[in-house]
């Protein structure tokens, strides 16, 4: 179980956590690898994904279902047991996804590929449409699952998490994350 609280990183640690890059939480066989836009600051300087206060990541796994109890950021090797993983479009740390130039975006949108093929999780979701237009060249997206596949994976997009992300209350991000776990436990046709 978690510590309840994250020790709260330094104005320091967080100038120091620019440009570093934190390990994928991924292994074979997922149901579901999560693919953020970037690690935040936060996340570069504790070393877990989402870590930054605010972020509405780990709440709406579990308001949707995915998780029996909010999980928190230093609790994520939790996740592999329920088959779910993380990683990002783009590996370097920012204080925001902005920051991150669109050829960023396209080579991670190639690099993700690769790890989905290698990994072949049943579901790539990718938490931001703006980075998932951007990275795979599709600029009409919209949330929810995509015609186009990885191989066998099937890809959704999901709002970013990110308390920066406005247009999403945490109701509405927890019921588009339900959304895809609904699909999920539908049996096959």
């Amino acid at each position: 179980m978690g510590t309840g609280s994250l020790t709260r990183p330094s104005a320091a640690d967080l100038a120091a956590a620019r440009d570093k890059t934190i390990p994928d939480l991924i292994g074979p066989g997922l149901r579901v690898l999560f693919c953020g836009i970037n690690p935040g600051l936060w996340s570069g300087a504790t070393g877990y994904h989402f870590a930054r206060p605010g972020n509405r990541f780990w709440p709406a796994l579990h308001r949707s279902g995915f998780t029996p109890r909010q999980l928190l950021p230093d609790e994520q090797r939790e996740l592999l047991g329920l088959g779910l993983g993380i990683t990002n479009v783009a590996a370097r740390t920012t204080a925001k996804a902005d920051e991150l130039t669109a050829e960023e975006l396209r080579a991670g949108g190639r690099a993700l590929v690769e790890r989905v093929e290698r990994y072949r999780p049943r579901v790539l979701a990718v938490l931001g449409i703006g980075a998932y237009r951007t990275a795979f060249g599709r600029p009409r997206t919209t949330i929810g699952p995509q015609s186009e596949s990885i191989g066998d994976t099937e890809v959704w997009v999901l709002p970013n998490p990110s308390g920066l992300n406005a247009h999403y209350t945490p109701d509405s991000l927890a019921s588009e994350f339900r959304a895809l776990r609904e699909a999920l436990d539908r049996p096959s046709v």
